[in-house]
């Protein structure tokens, strides 16, 4: 008995101390450059915004270092594809009530040690609004916290902006995910 109790403590305490936030993300990988992403669209400071939002994704993780393209071990690029901004929902009277707003993303992660991509991908994100011009009083969850106006303290702002940095914002949890989880 002892044995076994003595064995489980072995592996847990194994299993337990190679846990790490980077993930599977290979050993030799300690940077990211991310330098500004393609615009495919004619949506003005797409580029720079999303290419932010990404950046502080990362900052914020501490997963890898973000360093310019001299000192890094890998590189970040990406296009936003197309972005999308029409109907969502219609209320009885068969009028719009909501509308969505999507962003398109392709991104490729590269691994410049060992010269090959390490992971491509296309994303997509979106964010709602009404008509009604306030979204702290339009009835919508516009970034899908299931909470609606007064009960939801970030909801501000003018609508469409507001849901485009909620489809920056998806875009970049994404793809922070997806590099901690390649490998």
């Amino acid at each position: 008995m002892k044995f076994l109790v003595y064995m489980n403590f072995i592996f847990v305490s194994l299993s337990c101390s190679y846990y790490s936030l980077s993930g599977s993300i290979p050993t030799h990988i300690k940077s990211i450059h991310i330098p500004l992403f393609e615009n495919q669209t004619s949506e003005f400071d797409l580029a720079e915004n999303i290419t932010d939002f990404i950046i502080e994704e990362f900052n914020e993780s501490g997963v890898l270092r973000i360093e310019n393209d001299q000192n890094c071990n890998s590189i970040l690029k990406g296009k936003i594809k197309s972005i999308s901004n029409g109907p969502y929902t219609f209320n009885k009277e068969e009028s719009i009530s909501e509308y969505r707003y999507k962003i398109d993303v392709q991104i490729e992660w590269y691994d410049l040690k060992n010269d090959k991509n390490i992971l491509e991908s296309n994303y997509s994100g979106y964010g709602a609004y009404g008509i009604s011009g306030d979204i702290g009083t339009d009835g919508i969850d516009n970034d899908f916290d299931g909470k609606i106006d007064d009960q939801d303290d970030d909801e501000f702002g003018e609508p469409r902006a507001f849901a485009t940095r909620v489809a920056m914002s998806k875009i970049s949890e994404d793809i922070l995910n997806d590099i901690m989880t390649t490998w």
